[in-house]
């Protein structure tokens, strides 16, 4: 399960990791190209590269 703090509204689930990260990363543009449709101020541009917390659950 994936969620952000800094994209409201973001949430996503994948068999894998990397099938969750996709999934995310599909939702997220989504929901930034919807807010800036909605004249919403867009996000800041960010790196490519970023750290995230993984837990998993044996």
């Amino acid at each position: 399960l994936a969620t952000s703090d800094d994209v409201q509204g973001l949430v996503a689930q994948g068999r894998t990791i990397a099938e969750t990260i996709e999934i995310a990363r599909d939702v997220a543009k989504k929901l930034i190209e919807a807010q800036v449709g909605f004249n919403q101020s867009a996000l800041p541009t960010v790196s490519e590269s970023f750290d995230y917390p993984l837990i998993v659950a044996t």
